[in-house]
């Protein structure tokens, strides 16, 4: 299980500052959360990826798409740390993380939430949310065990945050309810929480709407919006273009393992080469 938290030092990241911070809060908004260069990745002597390059800057919300088999889930294991690249680098906040395991990147601000969802069955929705929260506490298990004062004063607060996190989620209303008996768009919201749970400055989606019906889409994408809002850089793989169209900053298509286009909603939508290759019949979808 992946784990993320939605942090109040992360909202604050993005108000404004005095002098002399705002220079240092200029330059890092034109430094990139994460930027492949040239990243190749060979795969039992076929190419998966060939030469691909692409930045996500700050605080944005950036879509990754293309046509099956186009290199888009290897490009997230290669980012991730589960797969290293044949060749070139890849940058989180400006340091090489290739070759670094997967609990290396994540500590280093980068959470990947997967295409199956990632909770407890068995446990309550609070019990998930507290669960992924005590992951990140710092008491340890003899504090636990002898219940000190800094344990009882972080389990406060981690059960303050689990609360909290439920109320953003809009998962209120089912704290009490064993996570297996949730509709499935509401297991991938509680899934997206318990990832928020590790305090995420980039937050990596894998087909975040697969499976979901127009209803949870619609509150999926509001999810999305909100948690750009307070901070966190979003990177997700989609095929829901509708849904990528309304939300994305910038988006970023590949085909055959190369990347064919990268720019705004719009231009991407008159791209011919990305008609051609991807978007085809869904267009109009795609612009509703």
């Amino acid at each position: 299980m992946t784990t993320a938290t939605l942090a109040a030092p992360a909202a604050g990241a993005l108000s404004a500052t005095s002098d002399p911070q705002s220079t240092n809060a200029a330059s890092d908004a034109a430094t990139p959360v994460l930027a492949l260069e040239g990243v190749t990745m060979k795969i039992a002597g076929l190419t998966a990826l060939h030469d691909v390059s692409f930045d996500v800057m700050p605080g944005q919300i950036v879509s990754l798409i293309g046509p099956n088999g186009a290199g888009k889930t290897t490009a997230f294991n290669v980012i991730s740390g589960y797969m290293r690249p044949t060749a070139g680098r890849v940058l989180l906040f400006g340091e090489n993380i290739v070759g670094k395991k997967p609990e290396a990147i994540a500590q280093r601000g980068l959470v990947r939430s997967f295409q199956r969802t990632s909770v407890f069955d068995n446990a309550t929705v609070f019990e998930n949310l507290l669960t992924a929260f005590h992951l990140q506490g710092a008491s340890g298990l003899v504090g636990a065990w002898l219940r000190t004062p800094s344990f009882k004063r972080e389990e406060a607060r981690q059960r303050e945050r689990a609360l909290e996190m439920m109320a953003f989620l809009g998962l209120t209303r089912r704290a009490d309810e064993v996570a297996k008996t949730l509709s499935y768009g509401e297991q991938r919201l509680l899934g997206v929480g318990i990832a928020l749970a590790a305090q995420p400055k980039l937050l990596l989606l894998d087909e975040p709407a697969a499976g979901l019906n127009p209803s949870e889409t619609e509150a999926f994408k509001a999810r999305i919006h909100d948690i750009g809002a307070r901070g966190v850089t979003v990177l997700l793989v989609e095929h829901d273009m509708h849904m990528v169209m309304s939300i994305s900053d910038h988006i970023i298509v590949l085909n055959q393992g190369q990347r064919i286009a990268m720019g705004k909603p719009r231009a991407i939508q008159e791209n011919p080469e990305v008609i051609r290759a991807y978007l085809g019949s869904g267009l109009k979808r795609a612009q509703t």
